[in-house]
């Protein structure tokens, strides 16, 4: 029985982390932090485990895995310590703030032997690893062009808060390109089995206001034209101002024919052949944001993951290793927005 630590105790951990622990046989929750008591006593009242007073105690404690769903920038810090404490760690996206930060959670993992994963839950959905399948082998042939998407209404919906810390670049340094430009990265290196190397980017805040009514201090919306080491290219376009349904879709072009994936209500994957054939696949719907706070909660695979990894001490699909290229991409990308031309994204560095 893995026993777990939260440090903590937001919403992410309200509707993802938490339930999906519980629901996990191999493991328990013994231990929460938050800087809000509260929230940690809520969910200790509901799931068991101690209530800890700080980080630093709830990493004392006999853990075997901890879960960091902390704001952006206590990321790298909350998951080095946890590393160095022995633990396996899940960390919440964006992985850090920095590059520097981000290769400080891979050598820590890589020193302390222990697994740091990523929460990048796209890569647990059913039609993305069909997809990456059939991308790989060959069926629409060479990948040459792409558009992805994930668009909502923005944090405020998520969290239930106007005045969240996702606004605040103090604490969230990105805006959408980070919180949801990192998913789409990250996920286009899944599909393709490529990676990105060059980026141009725009980045706006273009509609969200603090209740005071000035600009939020990050971005609201970012579109990005990616290159791919092989050759190929496309577009990410990510945005907190869809006033309207939600959008996590993404289409991948090839030489023999087109993927479309998540972008039909009732086909989660479509097959259009270059003969004019179409395969339509009812795989699963991805889940949104509103479902995930309404309560029609399902579980995004990204625990059961972690938990196996730990216990057959093997990879998982979002190891911190391979988080970080995406994490390169998204920092290439507000490169190119404030200097206005388009970035290189130096992949091969050594970790």
């Amino acid at each position: 029985m893995l026993k777990i630590g939260i440090l903590g105790c937001g919403k992410i951990t309200e509707v993802r982390h938490a339930p999906e622990y519980a629901e996990n046989p191999a493991c328990r929750i013994d231990a929460w932090y938050d800087a809000i008591p509260e929230r940690a006593e809520a969910l200790a009242k509901k799931y068991g485990g101690r209530v800890c007073k700080s980080a630093e105690e709830l990493l004392r404690m006999d853990l075997d895995a901890v879960s960091v769903c902390v704001a952006n920038i206590y990321h790298a810090d909350m998951t080095v310590k946890a590393l160095k404490s022995g633990k396996h760690v899940l960390c919440e996206k964006p992985m850090a703030t920095s590059l520097a930060e981000c290769e400080a959670m891979v050598a820590a993992a890589r020193e302390s032997g222990k697994h740091l994963m990523i929460g990048h839950n796209q890569r647990y959905a059913p039609a993305h690893q069909k997809a990456r399948e059939m991308i790989a082998a060959g069926d629409i042939g060479d990948v040459l062009t792409f558009l992805t998407t994930f668009g909502h209404s923005g944090p405020e919906i998520w969290t239930g808060t106007k005045n969240s810390w996702f606004f605040d670049k103090n604490k969230a340094v990105f805006g959408a390109l980070a919180d949801l430009g990192i998913h789409k990265a990250d996920l286009i290196h899944y599909l393709t089995g490529d990676v990105i190397v060059e980026c141009s980017a725009f980045l706006g805040t273009l509609d969200k206001k603090t209740p005071d009514g000035a600009p939020v201090s990050v971005d609201d919306n970012a579109v990005c034209i990616m290159r791919l080491k092989k050759g190929g290219m496309g577009i990410l376009r990510v945005s907190w101002t869809f006033y309207g349904q939600e959008d996590n879709s993404t289409r991948i072009y090839g030489t023999k024919g087109v993927l479309r994936v998540y972008d039909d209500p009732r086909q989660s994957l479509i097959w259009e052949k270059r003969d004019g054939t179409i395969e339509r696949y009812e795989l699963d719907h991805i889940t949104t944001n509103d479902e995930q706070t309404s309560g029609h909660r399902r579980s995004t695979g990204v625990i059961d993951a972690f938990v196996d990894s730990i216990l057959t001490d093997t990879p998982s699909l979002a190891e911190g290793s391979e988080a970080i290229k995406a994490m390169r991409a998204i920092f290439a990308a507000a490169q190119s927005a404030e200097e206005g031309r388009a970035v290189r994204v130096e992949q091969e560095q050594p970790l």
